[in-house]
């Protein structure tokens, strides 16, 4: 008899981890979880406490802090699969899930479908031979060693690939191995599940190897199932569905897909909107239904496009995301950081980045050469994103998987800071207090063109009082605003007169926040 135990990964939503545990298990299936050592340990402690008594449901051992792209989501999937092979001997399968999946068919359903065929489900292409790989790096990922993550240190990510190159670095890729690629949401048997953890224990050499690898969740047990596996056992797919827009961007389910989602051949779906609460009530009672049947195509995406054409034409399905779509999200947190001296923002920005590994993106609004992803073209002038600016912002969010994000706004920007406080999402400002010099003032003036090099210096000193009060006179407006979430420190104020402030703003431990708050170079002019 099929039993199932899914895999679940996840860094947030902690009630919404609760309702999918307890509504597989109820079904009589497990759960083994890995909760991101990244979010919040009250979060896991909640969940933990929930679900404490629930026999079905195991905790991976180790938390790992997980990165996209980076070796420690394969880590985290091995420590979620040997806890659950320990505590589960009874599961015949093991199925990978987001936090972010639900169930498009019965538990019936996907048991039977599952009998119906002695294979495992892994997408296993040939790494080299196949189109997989659509953009960017392809043979890169493996043969140099990625030991910064591109989404966050993008220019040490390049840097490191560029030296390696110039000193001939370049590494062979393991002998008896043919590299495979695919999704990361698998279904594997019992048998291939142990065998790969053998392997793993045993091979300890092609374990190395895909440690330093890049993006090694569409890699590692892509290439070791097509190792130890016969071909003929082998499914090449996902039974997963999930879509990818023309931006290259996950699709998200709303509670208008329903029927949609039910006709795909697929037993689960992802990503499903955390505001589609509809959708999930009605996945979720779906799962432990029987007696259901299901009539199935292979025709998601043209059908996905059609309802969301029709939704281009004022009937209300699918909703057109760059123009329709006017939340960031309400299960987020965009903290602002602003200062008019932005040398000393994007200092701090770095540091965040590099203390918390929380994505960070520096002027957006303001500097059209800011450093971004390519996000299918609302990001290639500042008029964009400017237009479209809830809309790039949420594409971030969905970007680096995050539900939290730091960016850098001119104290200028007061509409900006308040269109964003009026989102359903959580938002948050810290203020930079700057001291200012004649000459600062001075450079300030030649960079917005009130002055230059042949300025007469009297014309220059009439300015100065002006410039002094209009910058003055930015801060004061941005407090008078009142916006809930706001914190300011301050040049010359101690590192612990800071620390508390940035440990709110950040919501981050003290000992972290008095880390950031004690670099030297800060306010440097």
């Amino acid at each position: 008899m099929t039993k199932i135990a899914y895999i679940l990964l996840c860094h947030k939503d902690p009630e919404g981890i609760i309702a999918q545990a307890v509504r597989l298990t109820a079904a009589g299936d497990f759960v083994a979880i890995h909760f991101d050592a990244r979010a919040s340990a009250r979060d896991h402690d909640r969940i933990r406490a929930a679900l404490s008594g629930n026999p079905s449901v195991a905790f991976a051992r180790r938390r790992v802090k997980c990165g996209w792209g980076e070796w420690s989501l394969v880590a985290a999937t091995l420590e979620a699969v040997r806890a659950a092979v320990a505590a589960f001997p009874q599961a015949t399968h093991f199925y990978m899930l987001s936090g972010d999946c639900m169930p498009i068919k019965t538990a019936e359903y996907v048991r039977g479908f599952l009998e119906r065929d002695e294979a495992d489900y892994i997408e296993a292409f040939d790494f080299f031979d196949s189109d997989w790989i659509k953009t960017g790096i392809k043979e890169e990922r493996l043969i140099y060693r990625h030991w910064f993550n591109e989404r966050g240190r993008k220019a040490w990510f390049y840097r490191s690939m560029q030296l390696q190159a110039s000193l001939g670095l370049a590494r062979k890729v393991p002998g008896d191995l043919r590299i495979q690629i695919g999704s990361q949401w698998w279904c594997l048997r019992r048998r291939t599940v142990e065998a790969v953890l053998a392997f793993c224990d045993k091979r300890r050499d092609v374990v190395r190897f895909f440690a330093t690898t890049w993006i090694p969740d569409e890699t590692f047990f892509q290439t070791i199932v097509r190792h130890l596996v016969p071909d003929r056992e082998i499914r090449s797919r996902t039974l997963t569905f999930l879509l990818f827009s023309d931006y290259g961007m996950p699709v998200t389910f709303y509670d208008d897909h329903h029927d949609m989602l039910l006709t795909q051949d697929f037993l689960f779906a992802r990503k499903i909107s955390a505001d589609a609460k509809r959708l999930k009530q009605r996945l979720g009672e779906l799962y432990a239904e029987t007696g259901l049947t299901f009539r199935t195509s292979g025709e998601g995406k043209r059908q996905f496009q059609f309802l969301t054409g029709r939704g281009r034409i004022g009937r209300r399905f699918a909703p057109r995301f760059w123009e329709a779509e006017t939340s960031i999200g309400r299960d987020r947190t965009l903290m602002m950081v602003t200062c008019k001296k932005w040398h000393v923002a994007k200092r701090l920005v770095d540091r965040v980045r590099s203390v918390t590994n929380l994505p960070a993106v520096d002027y957006l609004f303001n500097e059209a050469d800011t450093a971004l992803p390519d996000l299918g073209g609302i990001q290639t002038t500042l008029e964009k994103r400017l237009r479209h600016r809830r809309a790039l912002v949420r594409m971030l969010f969905d970007y680096w998987q995050t539900d939290r994000l730091v960016l850098c706004v001119d104290p200028a920007n007061t509409e900006l800071m308040q269109d964003f406080h009026s989102d359903r999402a959580t938002v948050r400002i810290l203020e930079i207090e700057c001291e200012f010099t004649d000459d600062y003032l001075i450079g300030h003036a030649a960079r917005v063109g009130l002055a230059s090099e042949r300025t007469p210096r009297a014309t220059i000193d009439r300015l100065l009082p002006t410039i002094r009060y209009d910058v003055k006179f930015e801060s004061e407006r941005i407090r008078d605003l009142n916006l809930p979430g706001y914190a300011r420190i301050r040049q010359g104020a101690s590192v612990d007169e800071n620390t508390l402030p940035l440990a709110e703003f950040l919501d981050i431990a003290v000992e972290k926040a008095r880390e950031i708050a004690a670099t030297d170079y800060l306010f440097v002019d």
